[in-house]
């Protein structure tokens, strides 16, 4: 999947929250200054183009809305940050953040434990 730029992103986070939107919808819900209509709607052509969003016509106008899903694309992005930074190892990531101190003590707790919840979901699949 292709990364995006952060204009792109930026986007496709309005997108995929709003569903569906015609190109003054997205820039109603973007945050002040306001970029003008033909940068957004030059920014959705190059989604569409990418395959990401699609559009349902209305005369000479199009609402667009989103063909890759934001856990989908999350993934995809997170697996190439990975491959990238952490030799395609998330054990590497983990270590990284938890080092770097960006975690607090409550947060790598609750890493912990989701880790955990998951290993036993996973074991308990398996055995069945």
């Amino acid at each position: 999947m292709k990364e995006l730029t952060k204009a792109e992103e930026q986007v496709m986070q309005i997108l995929w929250d709003i569903e569906k939107g015609f190109v003054k919808d997205i820039i109603s819900n973007m945050p002040g200054p306001k970029p003008a209509y033909n940068t957004v709607s030059t920014i959705v052509r190059i989604l569409e183009r990418k395959g990401f969003v699609s559009y349902t016509a209305y005369g000479k106008t199009h609402q667009y809305y989103p063909l890759v899903g934001k856990k989908e694309y999350t993934g995809s992005f997170l697996k190439g940050i990975i491959k990238n930074y952490f030799g395609n190892s998330y054990k590497q990531m983990v270590s990284f953040f938890a080092k770097e101190d960006n975690l607090s003590v409550k947060e790598m707790e609750s890493i912990i434990n989701l880790l955990s919840e998951e290993v036993k979901k996973q074991k308990e699949d398996d055995n069945h």
